[in-house]
């Protein structure tokens, strides 16, 4: 199913120009327009998943499989020094864009792409209270 709405329904079907790195039934893979760094690239399927929730496991499955194969290709077209995968699910998390894409980021030693958290702790309380809820 498509969104006629969505602008990634709309660069992943090819009514938006984009510049294209790689295509097939169920993705396109394009070079982002707001770049963090000089590669960084989206993977979006043609098919409307508003994010990971509605993405069955499948296509979860070949999205992951798609993005080792293209970080491998584009890491010796770029001379990277490493790689950030991104995959935003909702406002809290940082999605923009309510379909699903993963954001592959070229990392270079130096670079000053923000993509850090503050270390925190696990408390025990913490732990006890997750792992008792997951094993339910």
């Amino acid at each position: 199913m498509k969104d006629e709405n969505c602008i990634f329904c709309k660069l992943a079907s090819g009514d938006i120009p984009s510049a294209t790195l790689y295509e097939d039934e169920d993705f396109r893979v394009i070079l982002d327009v707001s770049p963090a760094s000089k590669g960084h690239a989206l993977i979006i399927p043609k098919e409307h998943y508003r994010n990971l929730y509605d993405l069955d496991e499948e296509m979860a499955a070949k999205a992951m499989v798609l993005a080792k194969k293209v970080v491998i290709r584009l890491k010796d077209v770029l001379g990277c020094d490493g790689y950030n995968i991104v995959q935003n699910n909702e406002e809290a998390a940082g999605q923009t864009v309510y379909h699903f894409h993963m954001h592959l980021i070229p990392r270079y030693k130096g670079d000053e792409v923000g993509l850090g958290w503050k270390m925190g702790k696990l408390l025990e309380e913490d732990k006890e209270e997750i792992l008792n809820g997951f094993s339910q």
